[in-house]
């Protein structure tokens, strides 16, 4: 199999997808990209900050509701929905430009 070649940054949005991704996986995030597992280890390793998006909470007492909770329980809650929503978006405009550069390289090698 011929090696491929990578730009550094593919590895860096490949990095920043799987840092931004809750509860991803090196072997599940390579899969998605199509790069090997060990690949995508390398580039967290070189370019990775060490932080990964934190997985979302679920509260104990599911049944409660919003009339209970108390002002600083709700802006928390509230935050972390943010903080989620925010990791989801980078992910899905990582994903998003990733797929548009895809799109721009194969097309351009097609010789018809």
């Amino acid at each position: 199999m011929a090696t491929k070649n990578y730009s550094d940054e593919f590895g860096r949005r490949a990095v920043d997808l799987y840092e931004s991704t809750a509860d991803a996986t090196l072997k599940g995030i390579a899969a998605d990209l199509g790069v090997s597992r060990g690949t995508l280890a390398h580039w967290v390793r070189a370019f990775g900050t060490g932080s990964t998006a934190a997985p979302p909470q679920h509260s104990s007492s599911g049944a409660k509701s919003a009339g209970t909770e108390s002002a600083a329980v709700r802006i928390a809650r509230l935050e972390a929905q943010n903080a989620r929503l925010r990791a989801d978006k980078v992910k899905v405009e990582t994903e998003r430009d990733i797929l548009r550069k895809a799109a721009k390289y194969f097309a351009g090698e097609t010789n018809w």
